[in-house]
């Protein structure tokens, strides 16, 4: 008999990143392996509540607030005693852990960890921050376990709470599905793609400063004037405005496109002519094993955490220094001119498909072969 069990994971909402992805990827197989899967969300919002598989159950607890959600998730616990509940940020946390004190059920809390706490919390408003890291060192240790994306974000947890190791698990994300080779045989929805006269490079995340695309417009800016080319970012966020004005004032606007979110950027990855992830931090990167899945060359920042780990110390993509766009620039000329062996690229991330990583999740929260 396979895995069996009951987990049940809390978060404010799915959202509209690479998180969602990840999440209905692990609980669709976590299913597959027998397991049953509740989920529990603050906000019905997300584009990818049609994805999550029809076998999980759905409670929309209404908010997601380190207090007032307390009692709904309380009886939640009550009523239905998952073995496992695992949780995203800070916030979820520390209602997870006063619901199940005020339930007095022996449901295990897990933290899911997903980037480095140590930027995330520093990169936080100063009134948000001083109140998150007071929960952050007052509550986490409380948990019974913590599920990291990647070893440097199990390292920068462990010299942030005075926990002992072998709490701390790690588990990469589960990024790859055979849906993504399907999807990447798709044609984009984007005139550039139809009938690319010139290499089109790639970027794909939040339009946030975590994601320094910024860093990204400048060196594309040095590459443009050395070989012509295009710039297509694909996401949406806060700095939706900035990075377009930035483009026009480097005169780089005409070659740069912005399209928003969309449904399928596997099909934009596999007709890219280079990948570029020029985050300031990640907790994993995703984006950056999706492109390489299917076989797009890859730059990468050498950022906290896990394009080291991913590109296995640089040497499957090189690697550049966190915001600094002559570096970026003077790799991906190198990487166009050079590019890598699309087979090598695959092998590389090979190890990150769900098939391989719901097993380790199910034994990092106690339930392998149960």
């Amino acid at each position: 008999m396979g895995p069996q069990g009951h987990v049940a994971f809390f978060m404010a909402s799915l959202g509209h990143g690479g998180i969602g992805k990840i999440w209905t990827n692990l609980m669709a197989e976590l299913v597959r392996e027998g397991v049953r899967v509740d989920l529990l969300l603050g906000r019905m919002d997300s584009p990818y509540l049609d994805r999550v598989d029809p076998l999980v159950r759905v409670f929309h607890v209404k908010g997601s607030h380190a207090l007032l959600s307390v009692p709904r998730l309380a009886w939640y616990l009550r009523q239905h005693h998952p073995q496992c509940l695992v949780t995203e940020r800070i916030r979820v946390n520390v209602a997870a852990l006063r619901a199940r004190a005020l339930a007095c059920v022996k449901t295990r809390v897990y933290a899911g960890v997903h980037t480095n706490m140590s930027r995330e919390i520093d990169n936080l408003r100063p009134e948000k921050r001083n109140k998150h890291a007071s929960w952050f060192h007052h509550y986490y240790p409380r948990n019974d376990g913590f599920v990291a994306v990647s070893r440097g974000v199990a390292d920068d947890l462990l010299k942030l709470l005075d926990v002992p190791r072998d709490r701390v698990k790690v588990v990469h994300n589960p990024v790859i599905t055979p849906d993504i080779f399907k999807k990447a045989e798709a044609e984009p929805d984007h005139p550039w793609f139809k009938n690319p006269s010139l290499p089109i490079v790639l970027g794909v995340g939040r339009l946030e400063p975590q994601k320094d695309f910024p860093t990204l417009l400048h060196a594309f800016k040095i590459v443009s004037e050395k070989r012509p080319c295009r710039l297509v970012i694909l996401g949406e966020g806060n700095q939706r405005a900035s990075l377009e004005d930035l483009a026009r004032r480097l005169h780089i606007d005409s070659h740069v496109s912005m399209p928003g979110h969309v449904d399928n950027p596997y099909a934009y990855m596999k007709r890219a002519a280079l990948f570029v992830l020029s985050s300031r931090w990640e907790g994993f990167g995703n984006a950056l094993v999706e492109a390489m899945a299917v076989g797009t060359p890859v730059v990468a920042t050498d950022c906290p955490n896990g394009p080291r780990e991913i590109t296995q110390e640089g040497t499957a993509a090189p690697l550049v220094p966190v915001g600094n766009p002559q570096a970026l620039a003077s790799a991906m000329m190198n990487v166009m001119e050079n590019p890598p062996d699309q087979d090598v690229l695959q092998r590389t991330v090979s190890c990150y498909t769900v098939e391989k990583m719901a097993p380790r999740y199910l034994e990092a929260l106690g339930l392998s072969g149960k």
